[in-house]
């Protein structure tokens, strides 16, 4: 598997264990193996139920992982937090700090990841430090760089008021109200509920040990549409906003949500509380697994009369069934400066049936990627749904045609048009599975039954163990959407949750170091994607204002200030938006960019190479368009991450010799202590630990970058020599260590050129 170098510091430190003492260390006491260190951190704001907790490398750290973090004390009076903990001596320390809840039971299913710093270089202590030092929590160079946590046992429960939800009777219609969601425990031994209901004063009970509710109104105000604690008498609702509600709990089905609305009267001063003008009840059992939409009454606070109905619609997003990530590193949102205008090859090569002079090659196959990837392609684009069988497949529509004949004995007349989803992979892969146009035009496109890598549905695993790993995928999740009119793409879906964890686990365990973008047009399943994994980023697909396409329903995706805003409010990376509503208002390039989003472009205008061209110049960081190996301009046909993991190569050779040069000085010399008043991270950009080597770039280039000496060597130099022999050899056996996987790679190319 090629290591990609982007994506780590080059000059990180991997940790290494411990080296045991000798004898004569132990006998002169030059060495201490280990030391008690005082880790502390000011952290200037925390909400009253959070801890602050570390991180790190080492085990008595973690190691990463978030059931095994470290919880820090607070000193009170102060903003700060320490723990006394036992690092090695032996061996550079990485760590990060986070911020978490902690339940009841001191186990690891009590603890929530609230939030965490998420900077690409963690921090570190080097071997010579001696003194602890005050950290500062999130800061790396002047900058804040933290991020909420995601789904390690908890459940996410999100609410969504949009679309005009509220029918309320008389002078209420009218009204501009504040909604707020309160979960409360089910118990049938108390009034809490029906008390809490006719209360005034907005106060919160006291809620259960691990509940959170958060709350975001997409609104141009990007300071709105971040997530923020509920308020007391929660937030301003208007008719066509879209207001989302998130609670998070062990368990969100132990759990009633009343739901209560407020109204400010028109006399009242600045300083007076709204009125409670009525309320609703959401039980658990009202639940499907993951998602859908209620319809519920809302009853008078005082009269106890109707008043009118709410709908509600609601996602309930669960953790992974296995825990595969941790607080390593994360790039999900994380984009280096110097990808823009980046070539992303759509379905591969391109789209093959749209027109009768579609690609040549079978779109969404193993052919069509790997074509694309020689042809110079940054990222890969393609769709991934299920087979009946639960198998992650690639392939863009939702239903095939199906002929009951043999392969090569076709009537059209007799096809069936099935969905996807309810043959399984063999079906899909041994069956006469034709596209729905050769289906309805009863028209053959593509006579390539005798070409594996030609054949439809390849599976995700195959892509990804298959396609070159220096080549980035942009894995679009196909889900099924509602239209204007109320009709589906496609109906009675799998569950979602079930959907989502299926294609990610498919990713978190085979995608190695390949670079994973993921996208979706529905909003909800990039809500998933963002929560049930923190490694990769995610973006927001979009329609916007078309002529081309139906309008969806879901107002989020509506426009492209729509979509900035939705992005903004679930935290990921960014939006891929249609490059005609692009062209009609350039400026929402900028709009998105100022919001701190990454914005690629997709659609039929994309195929053309002025348009490219023209889109690059507007400053977008990738283009997704077809024919690629026609429209690309690159001189060198090469991934950037490919150019960037050969300079990283020879970039590691380089700093390998100065450290190695340097350590012949630092040997004879006592240690000494480095300056303990600001810590700065490891900067990534600057060191890779190379496991493997590309195969475009020979040892023999790197070691000819190292010049060991200008000028030939004379006899008398013969002690020189063998000094810079034994340089040269060391320099050779830490290519080793950083390179372990080259030197067998390079015997077997021997043994098979043999």
């Amino acid at each position: 598997m090629q290591r990609w170098f982007f994506l780590e510091d080059k000059r990180a430190p991997k940790y290494r264990k411990p080296k045991p003492m000798s004898g004569n260390q132990l006998e002169s006491g030059a060495q201490v193996a280990s030391q008690q260190w005082l880790f502390t951190v000011a952290v200037p704001t925390i909400e009253p139920k959070e801890k602050v907790f570390i991180t790190g490398s080492i085990p008595e750290l973690g190691e990463w992982d978030p059931s095994k973090i470290v919880i820090l004390d607070h000193k009170e009076n102060t903003d700060l937090w320490s723990k006394t903990v036992t690092i090695p001596n032996t061996c550079d320390v990485l760590y990060r700090y986070g911020k978490c809840i902690v339940g009841n039971d001191a186990d690891a299913n009590s603890v929530i990841i609230r939030q965490w710093e998420i900077h690409i270089q963690p921090r570190v202590i080097k071997e010579t430090v001696l003194h602890p030092f005050v950290d500062t929590y999130g800061e790396s160079e002047g900058k804040q760089n933290v991020s909420a946590g995601w789904l390690t046992t908890q459940t996410l429960l999100q609410f969504k008021f949009m679309n005009n939800p509220l029918k309320l009777k008389g002078r209420l219609a009218e009204k501009i109200l504040n909604i707020k969601v309160t979960p409360v425990k089910l118990s049938f031994e108390t009034t809490v509920l029906e008390e809490t209901s006719l209360s005034t004063d907005g106060t919160d009970l006291d809620l259960p040990t691990g509940v959170l509710v958060d709350v975001s109104t997409l609104d141009n105000d990007p300071s709105v549409c971040v997530l923020k604690t509920q308020e007391q008498f929660g937030r301003q609702f208007k008719p066509s906003d879209v207001l989302i509600i998130n609670i998070t709990a062990p368990d969100v089905k132990a759990l009633a949500y009343l739901v209560d609305f407020y109204a400010y009267s028109s006399r009242a001063g600045s300083e007076d509380p709204p009125c409670h003008v009525g309320y609703t009840y959401i039980l658990p059992n009202m639940f499907k697994p993951s998602e859908g939409s209620l319809q519920l009454p809302v009853t008078c606070n005082v009269k106890h009369r109707p008043l009118g109905v709410a709908y509600i619609d609601y996602l309930i997003v669960k953790p992974m069934p296995q825990p595969l990530c941790n607080l390593q590193v994360t790039h999900a949102k994380y984009w280096n400066p110097s990808w823009t205008g980046l070539e992303v090859g759509h379905r591969g090569l391109g789209a093959s049936f749209k027109t009768k002079e579609g690609n040549p090659i079978r779109e969404n196959t193993i052919a069509s990627l790997k074509k694309a990837a020689a042809s110079g392609a940054d990222l890969l684009e393609f769709d991934v749904q299920l087979s009946k069988d639960m198998i992650p497949v690639i392939y863009h529509d939702y239903y095939v045609c199906i002929s009951m004949k043999r392969k090569r004995e076709v009537e059209f007349t007799e096809m069936l048009e099935l969905p996807v989803k309810d043959l399984t992979l063999e079906h899909l892969q041994k069956l006469k599975v034709y596209h729905l146009i050769e289906g309805r035009n009863q028209e053959m496109l593509f006579n390539d039954e005798e070409l594996e890598e030609h054949q439809p549905f390849p599976t995700l695993e195959n892509a990804l163990g298959t396609i070159d790993g220096h080549v980035g995928f942009n894995v679009e999740l196909k889900w099924t959407m509602e239209m204007q009119d109320g009709t589906f793409e496609l109906n009675h879906p799998f569950d979602m949750n079930t959907y989502v964890d299926k294609v990610l686990e498919v990713i978190l365990q085979h995608a190695g170091d390949r670079r994973i973008v993921f996208s979706c047009f529905n909003p909800d399943i990039c809500t998933m994607l963002r929560y049930k994994q923190n490694r990769y980023p995610v973006m927001f697909l979009t329609v916007g204002i078309t002529k081309k396409y139906e309008p969806y329903r879901d107002s989020r995706c509506s426009s492209i200030p729509a979509a900035v805003k939705n992005a903004i409010s679930t935290d990921i990376l960014g939006i891929v938006v249609h490059t005609e509503d692009l062209l009609r208002d350039p400026s929402q390039v900028k709009m998105a960019k100022d919001a701190g989003l990454v914005i690629f472009c997709w659609g039929d205008d994309n195929n053309d190479k002025n348009t490219i061209k023209m889109l690059k110049d507007m400053g977008l960081h990738a283009v997704i368009y077809d024919k690629l190996d026609q429209y690309i301009t690159k001189e060198v046909k090469e991934s950037i991450f490919l150019m960037e993991a050969r300079e990283s190569q020879h970039d590691i050779m380089d700093r390998a010799a100065r450290e190695e040069s340097t350590s012949h000085v630092s040997d004879t010399q006592e240690p000494v202590a480095v300056e303990s008043g600001s810590r700065p991270f490891l900067d990534l950009s600057r060191r890779k630990t190379i496991q493997d080597i590309s195969t475009v770039t020979s040892l023999e280039s790197l070691a000819s970058s190292i010049d060991l000496r200008d000028e030939p060597l004379e006899k008398d130099d013969k002690k020189l020599k063998r000094n810079l022999d034994k340089d040269a050899q060391k320099e050779a056996n830490l290519f080793n260590i950083y390179c372990p996987n080259y030197s067998s790679s390079k015997n077997k190319k021997r043994n098979r050129q043999n």
